[in-house]
């Protein structure tokens, strides 16, 4: 089959088309990975609060032109987590306290159900068991003082006891939350210099330690509790109350 040929059966696109389905693949490529790189950065608070955002810097960081770096934006800021500022750059806007409230209602009653549901199961458990991983990341990473790993393992940690009960649509409503958990998690384990407080992140794992034991010693009642209890004081420490 010569090139026309396959061409006019669907197999070779003209050498235009071609070109032009390269490019955007190329384009497409460069926007994600600026989206990726600014995204990571907001997640792990390596751009806090109110910063603003160049588009020549970023672009400059990920080594791309502006176009990808305008078109990530857009969707970050479709997304709730920038504010695009005409000629200026994007904005990193802050969780608002609503967003907070939503987010701790709706994991306290997912991860109660999902309690309750592996321990009337007899999987408790095994569950304690799985959370074994977790527990041991989240010391690790508080002795490096790595923010970041600590609270991946801190929603690895919650996300096992949802993922326990087998649940597929809680499973995808747990996972659809990452993003703003990931957020609440930093924020929570912050000084009031902006700094990991290695004090705070050891009284979380006594939380998911306690937490642990509860499932594993089949305490419905005392599990609830403590999962209740930690979500609590989460809330509490993003709103400046005091424990």
């Amino acid at each position: 089959m010569n090139h026309s040929s396959a061409r006019r059966l669907g197999f070779v696109p003209p050498v235009g088309e071609h070109r032009y389905i390269m490019d955007a693949q190329t384009h497409r490529s460069a926007a994600d990975r600026v989206y990726d790189h600014v995204k990571a950065g907001i997640l792990a608070r390596r751009y806090a609060d109110h910063d603003l955002l160049a588009e020549g810097d970023i672009a400059a960081q990920t080594g791309v032109s502006r176009t990808p770096v305008r078109e990530a934006l857009l969707r970050l800021e479709s997304e709730g987590m920038v504010r695009l500022m005409p000629k200026r750059g994007a904005l990193v806007l802050p969780v608002t306290a609503q967003e907070w409230r939503d987010l701790v209602a709706t994991r306290l009653l997912v991860e109660t159900h999902c309690t309750a549901a592996a321990i009337t199961s007899g999987a408790g458990p095994t569950l304690a068991a799985d959370l074994a991983a977790p527990l041991a990341e989240l010391r690790a990473a508080t002795v490096a003082g790595d923010l970041a790993r600590y609270t991946a393992a801190d929603r690895d940690f919650h996300a096992r006891i949802v993922a326990a009960d087998g649940n597929a649509i809680l499973i995808k409503l747990y996972a659809s939350l990452r993003d703003r958990q990931l957020r609440m998690g930093a924020a929570n384990l912050l000084a009031a210099d902006g700094r990991p407080d290695p004090v705070r992140m050891a009284m979380t794992i006594d939380d998911h330690e306690a937490i642990a034991a509860a499932i594993g010693a089949a305490d419905l009642h005392l599990a609830r509790r403590l999962t209740t209890d930690h979500l609590g004081h989460a809330d509490r420490v993003l709103r400046g109350v005091s424990r």
